[in-house]
Formats: C-alpha cells, structure tokens, sequence
C-alpha cells in the first residue's frame, strides 16, 4: 500500500510540475503535450519518468541542452514521500482522501509562491470549495468548523495585511482554504508557525544574502509548511 502510494505520488507530482509551470503563465494544463520551453521539443514517454528520466538525462534537455530546474524531481519526490506518509498511517478512505487533496493543494501552491512569487486565484479559490464540500459531506472537519476557518483565520490575516502591507491578497485566500480543510484553530496555529519559521528563515537569507529588509520573500510555501504542522499537532 505504501509503495503503491508512492508511486502514485510520483506519477502526480510529475503533473503538479506542469500546473507549478503552466499555470501562473495562463497557459492550458491539457495542452500541448509536456515540452522543452526552450526549443519545443514533444518529450516521449521515456522522458517523462518521474526523477529517473531527471538522472539520465543529468538535468539537460537531451536536444538543445538546457539545463531542467531541479524543482522537478524535488517536487516528485516530495509528493511521492508525502502520498507514501499518509499511506503508511491507516486512515479511513474519506480521511486519506482529505488528507491527499490537501497535501496536494499546498504543494502546488507553495510551490508557485517560491517560483513566481504569487498565489494564483484558480489554486487558492477553488480549493477553498474543496475543502468545504469535503467538510459538508463529512469527511473532515464539522462543516461549521470549515467555515470559521475560512473566515475566522482568512479575517485575521487580512487584518494583519491592511496594517503591515507586508503580504499580498493571495496569502489571506490561501489561509482560507487552510481554514476550510483544517478549521479555524489548527489554521491560527498555522498562521503562527509560518510566521515564525518565516521571521527565522527571512533573517537568516536575508543576512547571507546582505539584502535589505523591504527584500520580498514568499510567504507561501511557510503557510504550507505551517498548515501540514499545524493539521498534524492542532487538529
């Protein structure tokens, strides 16, 4: 089973390399078929395997040789090491599934928010409605609980925004949709640990890379960071 999880998340998390490219360029998620952005070239079956295909080809496009960024395989074995996690945890079919969908979803935002400096309305909003379906049919958290947990924690970071300025609209959509899965006191957990994790991990980059203070850093991937903590521990 937890093998069998694995690879599922490799498979998927070859797909979510394409939503993280495609999807902040506007692009189709269906078409065209997987190429190099450089020169175009169809990739064949062989050079779509998940992490291996990575290795043999040493990173480069095998055509024009440029190089392939190292979030590919990165992402793949994070949602492959995550499916296998949840896999391994004996979890009813509905909760797995919640928990897969969720896992997912952060991933996939967080990672857009490292690359492109963004979290995009069609991730954070439509996966806010996710996570209150899955709530109403009972499969995670009380549907009240979901609900508060969009507004209750989505409203205090948009607070925290209007008087900072520090965080964008994108950051409040994406603690809703973290309230929407997990409720509203596992979210503010969440919103804590991300913070601090942010406040650390910004000095340290910002010290090593001598960079001022107003250097924009993605909050993004410490929300994910955060919510997966905080659904563990909080919820």
């Amino acid at each position: 089973m937890i093998w069998l999880f694995f690879a599922i998340g490799l498979v998927l998390g070859s797909f979510f390399n394409v939503v993280i490219w495609r999807i902040p360029r506007g692009e189709s998620i269906v078409f065209p078929a997987s190429h190099c952005p450089d020169c175009g070239h169809t990739l064949s079956a062989w050079e779509l395997i998940p992490v291996v295909s990575y290795l043999i080809q040493k990173g480069k496009c095998i055509h024009c040789s440029r190089r392939i960024s190292w979030q590919y395989p990165v992402v793949e074995l994070i949602a492959a090491i995550g499916f296998a996690y949840y896999a391994s945890r004996g979890l009813t079919w509905p909760t797995l599934v919640t928990k897969l969908v969720f896992f997912s979803l952060l991933l996939v935002a967080g990672a857009i928010d490292l690359k492109h400096r963004k979290l995009p309305n069609v991730i954070t909003i439509p996966g806010m409605v996710i996570g209150i379906v899955l709530a109403l049919i009972g499969w995670s958290v009380p549907i009240s609980a979901s609900l508060l947990g969009v507004t209750i924690s989505g409203g205090l970071l948009m607070v925290i925004v209007l008087i900072t300025k520090g965080m964008g609209m994108g950051d409040v959509k994406f603690v809703g949709l973290i309230g929407a899965f997990i409720g509203p006191w596992p979210a503010l957990g969440s919103i804590f640990i991300a913070s601090l994790m942010g406040a650390v991990s910004g000095s340290i980059y910002l010290f090593i890379t001598k960079q001022g203070r107003k250097t924009p850093i993605p909050f993004g991937p410490f929300l994910a960071l955060g919510a997966l903590i905080g659904s563990e521990f909080f919820l």
